[in-house]
């Protein structure tokens, strides 16, 4: 077993805007506004590190004052953040979300042109973080080469890989590399562009579909999250849904990352699949009832009380 986990990709800003009466395009619309820390990468890297994991963060900030307090506010959850690098003259990225009266994402925009600093040549400098890594994951945001660098080093060194598209324009990016990506995370919409389907009819038996054909074409164990927050899971063994536990939508934002690292952190502590895929569940329920896009006091026993049996 590996000395640690290493978690690649974004940084962000989060910004999210939901609104009090609905949405009307073309004007300004009330709504409550939050800014708060983000990114697929970072954000799995804090619920790892809130869970007690041994994470190392491999990302990059803009040389400005939301670079550093993102960086000061994952270090404070336990995660390692020595090898995020800071850029001159370039901005930290940025999230905009725009999500309906229920929660759920409407639309969004994000700038991630700082990750360009995440390339082969840095990564083959920090090999080493790999070879003693218990098992790597990476998000949608990066480039095409530092994928590749990283599924090989992966390979070189025999480390499970995971892999969450981030949104549906990226998750292209990821197809090349099914055969070599041991756990995968998409959402709906996500999990149709992998397969270069167009999006079915988003209920549990047509995502369910969905994930057995990613199984078909090489991963190892594939997580759907769906749109009412439940997942739909194929592996080479079983298949199926686990619906979904909450008392109140608040924001989704986040739901996929937490369910994520709440896999992962099962995996690496030897449990079965299926029992790993359970808490990935309850760690989405448990962050659904957040504003914040990552639970501040994420804890396993919190995940526990949680869980679908």
């Amino acid at each position: 077993m590996g000395e640690h986990i290493l978690v690649i990709g974004a940084i962000l800003l989060d910004v999210k805007g939901k609104p009090v009466a609905g949405l009307e395009p073309g004007t300004s619309n009330p709504a409550g506004i939050r800014v708060t820390r983000g990114g697929t990468a970072r954000n799995v890297a804090e619920n790892l590190g809130r869970l007690g994991a041994d994470v190392k963060l491999m990302s990059a900030v803009g040389n400005d004052v939301t670079g550093q307090r993102l960086i000061a506010q994952t270090a404070d959850a336990n995660v390692d953040v020595e090898y995020v690098q800071v850029i001159e003259d370039k901005n930290t990225g940025a999230y905009m979300a725009v999500l309906e009266t229920d929660g759920s994402l409407s639309v969004a925009m994000d700038d991630v042109s700082v990750l360009d600093a995440i390339t082969p040549g840095y990564l083959n400098q920090h090999r080493r973080l790999f070879r003693d890594a218990d098992m790597v994951m990476m998000d949608g945001s990066l480039s095409s080469s530092a994928m590749n660098t990283i599924v090989r080093l992966c390979k070189q060194y025999d480390i499970r890989l995971i892999a969450d598209p981030s949104s549906t324009r990226l998750a292209e990016r990821l197809r090349p590399f099914l055969d070599d990506i041991y756990l995968i995370v998409p959402n709906e919409k996500e999990a149709a562009a992998l397969c270069q389907f167009d999006v079915l009819q988003k209920d549990p038996d047509s995502m369910l579909h969905l994930a057995r054909m990613l199984v078909q074409d090489g991963v190892d164990n594939v997580i759907v999250t769906l749109s009412d927050f439940g997942i739909d899971y194929a592996t080479s063994n079983e298949s199926g849904y686990i619906p979904p536990n909450y008392s109140e939508m608040v924001d989704s934002t986040g739901t996929g990352d937490a369910a994520t690292a709440a896999i992962m952190y099962g995996l690496c502590n030897g449990m079965q699949t299926i029992e790993a895929i359970r808490l990935g569940a309850a760690a989405a329920g448990l962050t659904l009832q957040s504003s914040e896009t990552a639970v501040p006091d994420l804890s396993l026993d919190m995940l526990y009380e949680h869980l679908i049996v």
